[in-house]
């Protein structure tokens, strides 16, 4: 998989950031009520620079419907499909598996029984308790439990890393359906949140993965060169000076940081940081500091697509957990057999 030059990967980079504001743009017109891009626009940049002169003409409900209802929902799924998709990027550089990423390693499934921890902790005790720290302990502890599974004599062995997340995925949902029960009348807000959605999303919510992500991403950035010496094996990248033990844990930290945070405002989405880093991967190669800023936007672009076709196009709204299974499985079984051919054939 060759290398792209920098002007090929500066076209591509930008290319898939135009893409993703083009999307937001004509995804916020999209919806029981039909908005022209110009209103959008108008409306936008009204909001940025305070000029209320720039929406005359514009009937009074469009601002509100974009700013308070559609924007935020939209920059919501936008922001965790780039941050899963980062993720995915980082599990598989560091763990060298390809069907490495935050759903299949269970990563999701635990902050998804941290979350429903806190939200059973609010439903029986009426009181507050964080939903995205209880999600964050819940996937790093998953991630250190499926890692601990699939390690022997402190190598990580890719061949068993899958069949660990599988293994405590199962008995994670086998505890979240024991917390449905436990939920009793209200069960249906686990469910629903379980299945994945972004309908009611709040300014509240953009700011936090907001953060989250940005953070993210400069972290990774960061040791991105450390990312791509280690994808040589451990021994080569000790003996290039990377701390490789040290920089493992702080990359694993920060990606199940970022997908706590998704989960915990989204709920689980599966396969997004599992396809977009291998498409990736084809158009700009395998250089973790080029591959991870293009799956952002192009996370980002996949699950807006994905959302505005189950809000605005299907009759009646499908839960975005099911539509990304439904996409993610197949491709997911491709990729299975490819690993299980080169392996028959190494």
């Amino acid at each position: 998989m060759a290398q792209v030059t920098r002007r090929k990967y500066t076209f591509y980079l930008l290319g898939l950031a135009i893409t993703t504001c083009a999307a937001i743009i004509i995804s916020s017109g999209m919806g029981y009520m039909q908005i022209p891009v110009t209103e959008i626009v108008q409306v936008l940049f009204a909001s940025i620079t305070g000029n209320g002169d720039l929406l005359e003409g514009v009937d009074k409900a469009i601002p509100l419907v974009v700013m308070d209802v559609r924007l935020p929902r939209i920059l919501t799924a936008a922001l965790v499909g780039g941050g899963l998709a980062m993720s995915g990027v980082v599990y598989q550089g560091i763990l060298l598996n390809p069907l490495a990423d935050p759903y299949t390693l269970g990563v999701s499934s635990g902050a998804a029984f941290g979350a429903s921890l806190a939200l059973l902790a609010n439903i029986v005790f009426s009181t507050f308790v964080s939903v995205p720290l209880f999600a964050f302990a819940g996937a790093v502890a998953t991630l250190f439990i499926v890692l601990h599974l699939s390690s022997f004599q402190g190598q990580v062995s890719a061949n068993t890393l899958i069949l660990s997340g599988v293994i405590v995925g199962a008995i994670l949902a086998a505890g979240i359906s024991f917390i449905q029960y436990l939920a009793d009348e209200q069960v249906a807000v686990i469910i629903f949140w379980l299945m994945g959605s972004f309908a009611s999303r709040t300014w509240g919510d953009v700011a936090i993965i907001t953060v989250a992500v940005v953070l993210g991403l400069l972290i990774t950035l960061y040791y991105g060169r450390d990312l791509n010496i280690m994808s040589l094996g451990g021994r080569s990248a000790d003996s290039l000076g990377v701390e490789t033990a040290r920089t493992r844990k702080i990359l694993l930290v920060t990606a199940s940081m970022v997908t706590a945070i998704c989960v915990a405002v989204s709920g689980i989405i599966g396969f997004v940081g599992l396809i977009v880093p291998h498409l990736m991967r084809f158009l700009v190669g395998p250089d973790n500091r080029k591959l991870l800023p293009v799956s952002l936007f192009a996370g980002a672009t996949l699950l807006l697509m994905a959302d505005t076709v189950t809000r605005a196009v299907l009759p009646s709204e499908v839960p975005i957990g099911v539509l990304t299974a439904l996409i993610g499985g197949p491709f997911f079984c491709v990729i299975f057999r490819r690993k299980q051919k080169r392996g028959s054939n190494a």
